[in-house]
């Protein structure tokens, strides 16, 4: 008998743990993951030879994150806009053979965020080293010459990375002005002048009148 006002005993013992007259076994395991991660590492190694010298990742934009919550962080997009590219001075043809992603549907809402993948497409431009198509000792308009083609090596990770900002604190000398400057009374001021500031144009208007 149950005694007292607790909750009535209401379990569900549907996992089986084990092999039983009951049925087979229900709980889903994942004992493969070492290997799937050897598996994914050996796969990246292998796609890294045969792309090589092209690095294993495509150069991508430095976009916001979507919501006004969410806006203020900083993160690698999907692809350049056609705007952005021909900002660089690139057609999205040309782009698309030299490792740039390019983003058809995605648009520009601001001068700072155009300017700011512009910048990051010259900065791209002036580090990459462009092969000839067929000879080396042939290079064409806008090949790399053979020197910089010799030096040059694969790049492993992310290209052009976003840069961190920095965690540490800035000391600054407190001042004579810092300390009688009144935040709270500034504040408070600001708030009754905007307050009172329609009343004192409808009167002013009320004398021209």
């Amino acid at each position: 008998m149950v005694k007292h006002n607790n909750v009535i005993p209401n379990i569900h013992c549907h996992k089986k743990y084990l092999e039983s007259s009951r049925g087979p076994l229900k709980v889903r395991l994942n004992l493969n993951q070492a290997s799937k991660k050897k598996t994914r590492r050996l796969a990246r190694a292998a796609k890294a030879a045969k792309v090589a010298p092209r690095p294993l990742q495509k150069l991508r934009p430095a976009v916001r994150c979507q919501t006004q919550r969410y806006s203020a962080k900083l993160r690698l997009g999907r692809g350049f806009t056609i705007a952005e590219i021909k900002a660089a001075g690139m057609t999205p043809k040309y782009a698309a053979t030299v490792g740039i992603v390019v983003d058809h549907r995605r648009a520009n809402r601001s001068e700072e965020s155009l300017a700011a993948n512009v910048a990051r497409l010259t900065e791209y431009k002036a580090k990459l080293v462009v092969f000839p198509r067929k000879r080396l000792n042939k290079p064409k308009a806008g090949d790399a010459s053979i020197e910089d083609i010799k030096a040059a090596t694969q790049l492993s990770g992310t290209v052009l990375p976003l840069a961190k900002p920095a965690a540490e604190i800035v000391m600054e000398e407190v001042t004579d002005e810092m300390k009688e400057f009144k935040a709270f009374t500034t504040m408070r001021v600001a708030r009754q002048e905007t307050r009172v500031d329609g009343y004192r144009k409808a009167v002013e208007n009320r004398k021209k009148d």
